[in-house]
């Protein structure tokens, strides 16, 4: 499993400055504010990403997925739970799989790591997921305007003229998508 180490922090943090995100490192043995899932998971709150060394990097990129793929309203209040719809979901998890790769980390890789923790897909995995089944996410971050039709990511967050769809209130078990 990729962690938030020193040989990934720096480049997650340079990742995230582009999305006027922050990327908070808490010491080790700290509690991880906004964590939704428990440490050693990722934790919201606001335009910060709270991580330690031992947090899984795929559960940073989910998180920061989410404050990229809310909409403003919720953005403006967010603490730990990030909500949103199952298509939105959906969104997160492909646009997690692009920021990897934006990290030098290969899409089998953090798809490996999503699976090892639990994540659920229809297809058996998320890289069978990613690679065949995932046309409905990706439109999704197109049409928001959050990915290019060359799956590089636009750099911005998702903005109000942008919403779609009932919310629901809180995550998915265990991410299940598909």
């Amino acid at each position: 499993m990729i962690a938030c180490d020193s040989n990934v922090v720096d480049r997650l943090r340079g990742l995230l400055a582009r999305y006027r995100m922050r990327l908070e490192e808490v010491t080790p043995d700290t509690p991880i504010p906004g964590s939704y899932w428990g440490e050693p998971e990722a934790g919201l709150v606001g335009a910060a990403v709270h991580v330690r060394r031992d947090t899984p990097l795929h559960s940073a990129l989910h998180e920061a997925a989410h404050v990229i793929c809310m909409d403003v309203v919720r953005r403006s209040r967010l603490h730990t739970d990030a909500g949103g719809e199952f298509a939105e979901e959906d969104a997160v998890c492909y646009l997690q799989i692009v920021l990897a790769r934006q990290l030098g980390v290969g899409a089998a890789e953090i798809c490996a790591d999503m699976d090892a923790w639990g994540y659920t897909f229809r297809l058996g995995c998320a890289h069978a997921w990613f690679a065949r089944d995932a046309d409905d996410a990706r439109a999704w971050l197109i049409r928001h305007g959050l990915l290019t039709e060359n799956d590089e990511p636009t750099w911005r967050c998702r903005d109000a003229e942008s919403q779609s769809g009932p919310e629901y209130v809180g995550h998915a078990v265990r991410a299940t998508t598909g």
